[in-house]
């Protein structure tokens, strides 16, 4: 009579995550342009969209990754989401790089360019908005950064 062994480590079903990927994104509780979106970040590589240059040009250009709501409310809009951990570390790091840069150039004396740095916080929150919404959403990533 043979008798398992304790100290041996459980068993675990290795998947294909490729797979499980799509079919998570069509049964998300979301509207069909969010779907949309991830289906093409998917095949951009996700998050890092390490496969964006292999992608048809007719593909790439076909999708805008620039988030019109996320531009014009900014942390609020990731607040929204229910992003809002990496809706308060972007703002604080872009308000500290607003900061160092208004003073900088304040002191070389082109102060009256600092008004317009406030329009690149915006466009990052802007640009990220997409990809981090993906993270929350399909790889259940929804952290600090």
């Amino acid at each position: 009579m043979s008798q398992a062994n304790p100290f041996n480590p459980p068993r675990s079903h290795v998947t294909d995550l490729t797979d499980s990927l799509e079919a998570d994104i069509d049964d998300l509780p979301i509207s069909a342009t969010w779907k949309k979106r991830f289906t093409w970040l998917k095949k951009a590589g996700g998050p890092s969209m390490s496969n964006l240059k292999t992608m048809p040009k007719a593909e790439r250009k076909g999708f805008n990754q620039f988030n019109i709501l996320a531009f014009l409310f900014g942390p609020f809009y990731y607040v929204a989401k229910g992003m809002w951990r990496k809706g308060i570390s972007l703002f604080v790091v872009c308000a500290a790089v607003v900061i160092a840069l208004e003073l900088l150039l304040v002191m070389i004396g082109f102060g009256q360019f600092g008004k317009a740095v406030g329009y690149g916080v915006s466009a990052v929150f802007a640009i990220r908005a997409n990809i981090d919404y993906y993270k929350k959403m399909v790889l259940g990533k929804n952290g600090w950064w």
